[in-house]
């Protein structure tokens, strides 16, 4: 086998297993649009967005996207002093989300809230879709954290990977972030 060969085989190709979306609110921008539009079309993405530019939101209408879809349940994974906020932001919008840390999602919301340290205590069967807040948690390479999330998310159909702090250069943290984004089997 050639080089080319080889390294053909060893390529991951995304592809598009989402759908269009069904949900934009006029409040975004049109960059946010562009962005949200592509992650809900693609199933699995990450958005890495600087400081300010809105990913709560973003992440919140993908999100109420995969619920109108599927009519399951979504977790939202952030660190614990996000939750509150994210919860709050929800209302804002017109998303119905609820912080749990229980494992058992509310009949009511849709949207679940929980911080990264809970995860242990949710069942991945019970969600259409994943969202990982502030997804630089995953850049520790060898980390119980990070391997306890990729495992979880390995069975769920639409991933979502945000943070305003992704290392452009660290091949690390975009080949644990790609690990999660992907089914490796």
């Amino acid at each position: 086998m050639n080089y080319d060969a080889f390294i053909e085989q060893k390529t991951h190709v995304g592809t598009d297993d989402g759908f269009v979306p069904t949900w934009l609110p006029d409040v975004m921008f049109d960059f946010q649009r562009v962005l949200v539009d592509w992650a809900i079309r693609r199933g699995r993405s990450a958005i890495f967005a600087d400081t300010g530019l809105g990913k709560t939101l973003m992440q919140l209408v993908v999100a109420e996207n995969w619920v109108r879809c599927t009519n399951r349940h979504v977790l939202l994974l952030t660190p614990l002093a996000v939750s509150h906020q994210t919860v709050a932001e929800a209302a804002k919008f017109g998303v119905q989300a609820v912080r749990c840390s229980d494992g058992r999602p509310p009949a009511g919301a849709k949207v679940v809230v929980a911080n990264y340290q809970r995860l242990h205590q949710f069942d991945p069967a019970d969600f259409a879709g994943v969202v990982c807040d502030e997804s630089s948690i995953l850049k520790s390479f060898d980390g119980a954290t990070r391997g306890a999330i990729t495992a979880f998310l390995r069975t769920i159909r639409y991933r979502l990977l945000c943070t305003a702090t992704a290392a452009p250069n660290d091949y690390h943290e975009l080949g644990t972030s790609s690990e999660a984004l992907v089914d490796l089997g």
